[in-house]
């Protein structure tokens, strides 16, 4: 073997090393990965907090599952699935069917209110307030969404909301008639009413302020005695 060679031989495996250590170092051989089971309400803030945690954590590969906040929960308990976090949109969830079995603490790290979606193209999107709300939406012609109140914690608290309306504007028929209204789409978590409201399909939907917020969407605040806040 002459000089040359020899000398070749050693530039490859110097930059083989160089580039082996790089690619351990920026996680790309040995990546470490963080599961998180979330609410589909959290999957913006999430996204936002995941690039900035990798950009500071380049070993890290986050995975991020959205679903309603009780099915994420089942995950776990039911399916057995495992995860490094869970973040839910109603932390009471985890000690009521995690408790002691699967979890043993919680972080409670945000507070939210629920309000009424909607856009321009909403039926009646010029006369909404939060007076009249209850009666726009009990028109035969509106088009309501809410998410499932089995799987989802918006869902819930959306009937939450109409019982607490009815004892509010001291007017029982507000609960019986939002629960039974004749054009309600449900879907299993909250933010699957976007589309629908942003295709027209949905003229008003359920959803929690910082998902309105989120999406540029318009919205009808609710009195403090209903919005759950």
């Amino acid at each position: 073997m002459n000089l040359k060679e020899i000398i070749t031989i050693a530039a490859v495996a110097t930059i083989t090393a160089v580039g082996l250590t790089y690619a351990y170092w920026a996680g790309y051989l040995f990546p470490e990965y963080l599961t998180i089971f979330h609410a589909g309400s959290l999957s913006v803030p999430l996204d936002k907090l995941s690039e900035e945690f990798t950009s500071a954590h380049q070993r890290v590969r986050i995975a991020l599952e959205s679903s309603g906040s009780v099915d994420a929960v089942r995950k776990i308990t039911d399916l057995h699935k495992s995860c490094d976090v869970l973040a839910v949109a109603d932390y009471t969830l985890i000690p009521e069917l995690m408790y002691p079995e699967h979890a043993e603490w919680t972080i409670i790290f945000a507070s939210n209110e629920m309000v009424i979606a909607y856009t321009d193209e909403s039926s009646y999107s010029a006369e909404i307030n939060p007076e009249n709300w209850f009666k726009v939406l009990n028109r035969s012609d509106v088009i309501i969404g809410r998410s499932d109140p089995n799987k989802d914690p918006c869902g819930y608290r959306a009937l939450m909301v109409f019982q607490l309306a009815a004892i509010y504007y001291n007017n029982p028929s507000i609960n019986a008639s939002l629960w039974n209204h004749a054009k309600t789409t449900v879907r299993p978590k909250s933010v699957e009413l976007l589309a629908g409201l942003e295709s027209g399909q949905i003229d008003y939907a359920f959803e929690y302020k910082s998902v309105a917020v989120q999406h540029g969407l318009k919205y009808v605040e609710l009195p403090d005695e209903i919005n759950l806040s």
